[in-house]
């Protein structure tokens, strides 16, 4: 399993918590002092972010899956 980079990781993050900003459902359960970039760590760290990184190596595409 490849390991994310703290970048990669930082922008998946930034990522999920725009989605969820603007209405997409968190998939982790959430209180009302919730922040959307919290709710984004939780599903990180639960591993049930729907997203996954595509990297381009030596002219070829890897797609590493967050979960």
């Amino acid at each position: 399993m490849e390991k994310l980079t703290k970048y990669e990781i930082t922008r998946i993050l930034s990522a999920r918590a725009e989605q969820i900003a603007y209405g997409a459902p968190p998939l982790v359960r959430s209180t009302k002092e919730d922040t959307a970039y919290i709710l984004a760590e939780k599903e990180y760290l639960k591993k049930t972010i729907p997203l996954a990184v595509i990297r381009d190596v030596n002219g070829e595409r890897q797609i590493i899956s967050v979960n």
